[in-house]
């Protein structure tokens, strides 16, 4: 009698792939890039890349540590980190309750509102920063009365570098937030509202910390937009040292005096530029 086993028609395949666990997905196969597409490509991240390269390449590494500590360029920094934390305040406290209002009511003209929120996304710095001025300087539509009334005047003051700032940061702040609204499921405020909650426990208590992630990448993006705001701020603040001048004015100032200065600024500007992708590289930067 054989003593071999016998086997069925299919154990000679191939075992079964094991199924992912729970929580695991299979990776995707990575497809190879054409030719057509690859080149093209590699100039765009080239074209991204080299100036960035070229600023750490031409940087005075050694002459560094002097070109920094100097009073102006201090003075110029405490200026900016200040004014864009301010800047970034006045932008959570007007524009989640402005994201709100877009993501969560039926507000008449919303979509005409929504392209008016985002209008300076689009605008040239400049052109808002004049616009400003229209409204809100001496001779403003707003600001004679603030000027004539309280003796308030706003150009040309820290004051407002901040509102120069925020005018430019807002958007970021009203998008991020708008749309992690959307994103979060509404029947956890209805579920509060059966429960005897009002609508401002409900959002204190239930909506805001579902928001919080989408809240905190706003504030970032838009502290990182006040941070680097030229246009409008030259405009609308001028350019004092000490009192109006942040550090993308100085380094358009050192440029013309002094390009070692101005190199070194830019540095620490890049610097602050990575901390900031960094801080975001867990909603952003993430792969699936």
């Amino acid at each position: 009698m054989n003593s071999r086993t016998r086997t069925g028609p299919g154990d000679d395949a191939a075992p079964p792939q094991t199924p992912p666990g729970p929580g695991r997905r299979p990776r995707p196969r990575r497809a190879r890039a054409p030719l057509a597409l690859l080149l093209p490509a590699l100039l765009g991240l080239a074209f991204l890349i080299l100036p960035v390269a070229g600023l750490l390449i031409r940087a005075p590494w050694s002459g560094l540590s002097e070109q920094l500590t100097g009073t102006a360029v201090w003075d110029a920094l405490r200026l900016s980190l200040i004014s864009a934390t301010a800047a970034t305040a006045v932008s959570l406290v007007l524009g989640v309750p402005l994201a709100w209002l877009l993501a969560r009511t039926e507000l008449p003209g919303r979509r005409l509102v929504r392209a008016l929120v985002t209008l300076p996304l689009v605008l040239p710095p400049v052109v808002g920063g004049v616009a400003l001025l229209l409204v809100l300087g001496r001779r403003g539509i707003v600001g004679s009365w603030l000027d004539s009334a309280f003796g308030l005047t706003l150009p040309f003051t820290t004051t407002g570098v901040v509102i120069a700032e925020a005018f430019v940061a807002m958007p970021f702040l009203v998008i991020s937030v708008e749309g992690a609204l959307r994103a979060a499921d509404p029947r956890y405020e209805e579920a509060a509202a059966t429960l005897g909650a009002g609508r401002l426990t409900a959002f204190r208590r239930v909506t805001l910390p579902l928001i919080a992630p989408g809240i905190a990448a706003g504030a970032v993006l838009a502290w990182a937009r006040a941070l680097g705001e030229f246009g409008a701020t030259i405009t609308f603040a001028g350019n004092f040292p000490g009192r109006t001048q942040t550090m993308p004015l100085a380094v358009y100032l050192a440029m013309e005096s002094d390009p070692q200065a101005a190199i070194a600024l830019s540095l620490v500007l890049l610097v602050v530029s990575v901390a900031v992708l960094v801080g975001l590289r867990e909603r952003w930067l993430t792969t699936p």
